[in-house]
């Protein structure tokens, strides 16, 4: 292992940053950072404000385990056990899938569609994970409950957690379930972020993802939509008729998805783009409301 050059915030973080870029880290400055401030205690602010602060022994310590972690691609989130999604902290371990900047896009898309937020909805999440996406929710409906739907105990266990620690254990019930079997509605919101990626790509898959993420929150099968196939059959018996139904895709996915709500009674309603102006998120709604 190369030696650290000095133990000053400025040359540990450039040692790091440069051991980072090396192994084709994507984010190597912010990484480095979020590495640092985890070994040290401080927050961005102090470590930006005192660059040439000596890092002591101990931190220095922990910082070099935190970083060997690290150039192994292990993601950033796994090796703190937490990221921030919608301005709040989600424990994350290796049984959940990461929270992602382009599922905030399932969340703007369900809040623009909701007409009164303080309403007593009933919410569902159809493979939960980590729960950040009902969570999240729950958190912006004062009023609503929802419940986790899951396959994983152990991504259950995570979720659950979170819950507690965002004081809305209150409000959420969590299932294990192979996605809708033996759950009853009717609920008045509908959300999934299901595994989309074909069986054949997951070897493609950065390490970060790969190696460390969970299969079972990845894999969508031969083509990707194995899980909409299993998912989208039983939304309208779930649903209310008036329900708000949002669900991630994958790109070029929309169709394919399209046509598998076609045969179940719904149609797309619309779709919203994510910040790389892909179609991420689509919502449904019966073709004939009632």
């Amino acid at each position: 292992m190369p030696e650290m050059i000095s133990n000053t915030i400025a040359t540990t973080l450039a040692d790091a940053v440069g051991r980072l870029r090396d192994v084709g880290a994507d984010s190597p400055e912010l990484d480095a950072r979020v590495l640092l401030r985890q070994a040290t205690g401080r927050d961005d602010a102090w470590l930006i404000a005192n660059p040439d602060a000596e890092v002591d022994a101990t931190a220095m310590g922990g910082f070099a385990e935190l970083l060997e972690r690290r150039e192994r691609r292990e993601p950033v989130s796994q090796i703190v056990g937490a990221r921030e999604f919608w301005s709040r902290t989600f424990r994350v371990t290796p049984d959940v899938l990461t929270p992602r900047p382009d599922t905030e896009t399932l969340i703007e898309t369900v809040l623009s569609r909701i007409k009164d937020r303080d309403a007593p909805l009933r919410i569902l999440d159809l493979g939960t994970g980590s729960g950040c996406i009902l969570l999240t929710l729950l958190a912006e409906c004062p009023n609503a409950t929802g419940l986790g739907v899951d396959a994983s105990p152990a991504a259950l266990e995570v979720a659950a957690a979170n819950a507690e620690a965002l004081g809305l254990s209150g409000r959420a019930e969590w299932q294990e379930a192979d996605w809708c079997e033996g759950v009853e509605g009717p609920f008045d919101v509908i959300v999934s972020n299901p595994p989309y990626i074909a069986g054949y790509e997951l070897q493609h898959l950065e390490p970060e993802v790969r190696d460390y993420e969970p299969n079972l929150a990845l894999n969508g099968g031969a083509d990707g939509l194995a899980a909409y196939r299993r998912i989208i059959p039983s939304l309208k018996r779930l649903g209310t008729g008036q329900s708000v139904i949002a669900m991630e895709v994958g790109m070029g996915q929309a169709r394919g998805v399209a046509a598998l709500g076609r045969v179940a009674g719904l149609q797309i309603a619309d779709t919203d783009q994510d910040i790389a102006r892909r179609v991420r998120v689509i919502t449904l709604e019966p073709t004939s409301k009632s």
